[in-house]
């Protein structure tokens, strides 16, 4: 009998519980194999401004609203 068939014999006696307990093992084995390592980064060998770092981000909070803290308009509601 092949390994395979006698997992699948095995896991067929368990109760309900059990399978689920192994069905949840098997599917962290498998995320553990399909996720990727980050490598580090090297921050020696690349110098490069915050803005170049935050290039995407630039931009994107600007508005005609001034900084909400000392906007008297939405402090109206919080005791002013």
């Amino acid at each position: 009998m092949l390994t395979l068939e006698m997992a699948i014999q095995k896991i067929q006696q368990f109760q309900p519980e059990q399978r689920n307990k192994i069905i949840e093992y098997i599917e962290f084995i498998e995320y553990q194999a399909n996720k990727t390592t980050l490598k580090p980064i090297d921050t020696k060998s690349q110098k490069i401004s915050f803005t170049e770092a935050a290039q995407e981000f630039v931009g994107c909070l600007d508005s005609d609203i001034e900084d909400l803290s000392h906007n008297p308009q939405y402090l109206k509601g919080f005791g002013e």
